[in-house]
């Protein structure tokens, strides 16, 4: 059994991470703001240890951190990642300030594997698939904190000879997903036989079903054969366009209606090329993904026919009880 401390447990992918952590039969200890939405936990929040606190604070992240003394610490705080998060000082304080203010509360105390988790947007625009030795190229201030969070654990993972990898996740989809994104949006519409307005078609993504990506924090925390601060693309490397995506919807969910192409203006971060560059992590960490896109939506869809306590929250996108953050 380990000691795992996780941030941002309040967000998709930390839900997500949480859960198999407590399944796992680990102790597991959640760094959570006051306003957090625990929504996705709400029904077993009591099996966690909870701490309320501000990231920003450091003296009280150091406590916090020593009392609890982690050997797995999973930081996933973040802003900025969705087009509704756009208070520039959030983004810094989160992404930049709060991951400074863990990693060096964490250095103190020591553990076995501290994982920050990136982004794919650290790369800005490419024509091809980056490895994360090509210099990046980020082109917002979301991007450009996530470039500076990774380098701050590089930094420490170098100065202390401390185990800090980056995980810079591509397009992740799954249960406990944003109901306002576009897996769940073309779920919701979709049972009810229609499409919602949609981006160009060539629009691209590197999607990857969330259980992969648990898989993969979960090795790269349990290897040690790597440098101390490295950086892993976790994707699939197998890009799929927003056609492709609306098609398996249509078979999957037998929706009779047509799309309605360019409905939605595209956003400034859209490319019809995006895709990882998963190289590193099959050779070193041998991590490998296992669900295709239209197996994992079929799955997605599945778990959100069998929803029971969040069944107003998909059905609706009840914008009230939905988080305004990833994280």
């Amino acid at each position: 059994m380990k000691r795992v401390l996780i941030t941002g447990a309040s967000g998709f992918v930390g839900a997500n991470l949480a859960l198999r952590m407590l399944a796992d039969g680990h102790r597991v200890c959640l760094l959570l703001r006051e306003e957090s939405h625990t929504w996705r936990l709400d029904d077993i929040l009591d099996q966690f240890e909870t701490i309320k606190l501000d990231l920003l604070d450091f003296d009280a992240v150091s406590k916090a951190v020593a009392d609890f003394n982690p050997d797995w610490v999973f930081h996933l705080a973040v802003s900025g990642a969705y087009s509704w998060q756009t208070d520039r000082k959030k983004i810094v304080d989160t992404n930049l300030t709060s991951t400074i203010n863990l990693v060096e509360a964490c250095a103190k105390t020591g553990f076995e594997c501290f994982i920050n988790t990136g982004s794919s947007s650290e790369y800005g625009f490419f024509e091809h698939a980056p490895a994360e030795n090509e210099a990046v190229e980020p082109n917002s201030y979301y991007a450009i904190t996530k470039v500076a969070a990774t380098n701050t654990c590089r930094y420490v993972a170098e100065r202390d000879k401390l185990r800090i990898p980056t995980l810079r996740l591509y397009s992740v989809y799954g249960p406990y997903e944003d109901p306002r994104r576009l897996m769940p949006t073309l779920i919701r519409k979709g049972m009810a036989g229609e499409l919602p307005p949609l981006v160009d078609p060539s629009i691209a993504r590197d999607y990857i079903y969330i259980d992969d990506v648990v898989d993969a924090f979960l090795k790269t925390a349990r290897r040690t054969d790597y440098e101390p601060g490295a950086v892993f693309n976790v994707g699939t490397g197998i890009q799929t366009t927003i056609e492709e995506i609306v098609d398996i919807a249509r078979e999957e969910l037998s929706i009779e209606a047509e799309p309605n192409w360019g409905s939605m203006d595209n956003r400034v971060w859209d490319s019809s090329v995006w895709v990882a560059n998963i190289d590193k992590i099959e050779d070193v960490l041998d991590w490998h993904p296992k669900v295709s896109v239209k197996e994992g939506f079929k799955r997605f869809v599945q778990w959100t026919r069998d929803l029971d306590s969040l069944k107003e929250i998909y059905a609706t996108a009840n914008l009230e009880r939905t988080p305004a953050g990833k994280n």
